[in-house]
């Protein structure tokens, strides 16, 4: 009787072995990261914008083949005779891009006004919806990131 009673408690105790690892790993591989859904290529071409930000208005991004035009307003202030006025100006910019692969790519200034535009722009995209991805940028070899999520708006 004694060995058939710790049979069942051994068959017990590694039911319990088996469940307790099941439950953890269905735990962890839950807590883990989603990947990153491929869209193949949805972001490449088109119209998409980026909505307004800290001084500047939304952008307008439209990428043809290698080529990425964007349109945005920029907040400035004016300061005269005291009185500070807050006037927009329009900027429109062309960039050369070139995908690494479908989740990151390089922009360069087509004609570089200053010696911040003549560094590349690289872009690495978080995460991805049906219409929009988040982004990071980083100029050249700064520190300095931006982040942010751009919106397709057209095809």
């Amino acid at each position: 009787m004694d060995v058939l009673k710790n049979k069942n408690m051994v068959n017990r105790i590694k039911l319990l072995q088996y469940l307790t690892f099941s439950f953890c790993f269905l735990a962890f591989a839950s807590c883990t990261d989603v990947p990153i859904k491929d869209l193949n290529n949805q972001f490449k071409t088109g119209v998409f914008h980026i909505p307004a930000g800290d001084s500047y208005g939304k952008t307008i991004i439209t990428r043809i083949d290698s080529l990425q035009i964007e349109q945005y307003s920029k907040i400035i202030s004016i300061t005269k005779d005291g009185l500070v006025k807050d006037s927009i100006e329009v900027h429109i910019d062309t960039l050369y891009i070139k995908w690494k692969n479908n989740f990151s790519y390089v922009l360069k200034m087509k004609s570089p006004k200053t010696s911040l535009d003549k560094d590349a722009i690289y872009v690495q995209i978080n995460k991805v919806t049906d219409s929009s991805y988040s982004f990071t940028a980083k100029i050249g070899h700064s520190k300095f990131q931006q982040k942010g999520t751009v919106y397709k708006t057209k095809q």
